[in-house]
C-alpha cells in the first residue's frame, strides 16, 4: 500500500490486547477521545473512519456528554454492521467558547451544509460577488 503512511505504527503487535482482560467501556472510551484529539491535529477537513461499531460507540458516547439531549440520543445509537454515518466534529476551542472537557460544543457549526470542497467553491464566488 503505497500511497499509506504507517510511519505512526510503532509496533507490529497489538500491544492493547491481553487474552485474560477484558477493556472496560471507559478505557476504550478514552482510548477514542485520544483520537479525536488526534484528529484535531490533522489538517484535512474531511476524514473517513473506519472502526470496530463498539469503539466508536463508547466514543462518541463520552463526546456526547456535554450535548444537547437530542444530539447525545442521536451520537450513542448503536451502529449496524457495516453501517455509514456522516457527522461533524466540533472542537469548542475553535468556536473561542469555554473549554469543554469532551471537545463537543454541542452546535451547529457555520457554514455551508456540504462538502467542504463544495462549500470553500461557493465560498469563494459569493466574495468574489461582493
Amino acid at each position: 500500500f503505497p500511497a499509506i503512511d504507517f510511519s505512526l505504527i510503532e509496533n507490529d503487535e497489538d500491544v492493547l490486547w491481553e487474552p485474560d482482560v477484558r477493556e472496560t467501556n471507559e478505557s476504550v472510551a478514552l482510548r477514542g477521545m485520544k483520537f479525536f484529539d488526534w484528529l484535531w491535529t490533522r489538517e484535512e477537513k474531511e476524514i473517513a473512519i473506519v472502526s470496530h461499531s463498539g469503539f466508536l460507540y463508547h466514543t462518541l458516547n463520552m463526546y456526547g456528554k456535554e450535548c444537547h439531549p437530542t444530539i447525545a440520543e442521536e451520537l450513542g445509537k448503536h451502529f449496524a454492521n457495516c453501517e455509514l454515518r456522516s457527522m461533524v466534529l466540533v472542537d469548542r476551542s475553535n468556536l473561542g467558547s469555554d473549554a469543554s472537557k469532551y471537545n463537543f460544543a454541542g452546535k451547529i457549526p457555520t457554514g455551508l451544509d456540504m462538502p467542504s470542497d463544495v462549500a470553500d467553491e461557493k465560498e469563494a464566488e459569493e466574495a468574489s460577488k461582493n
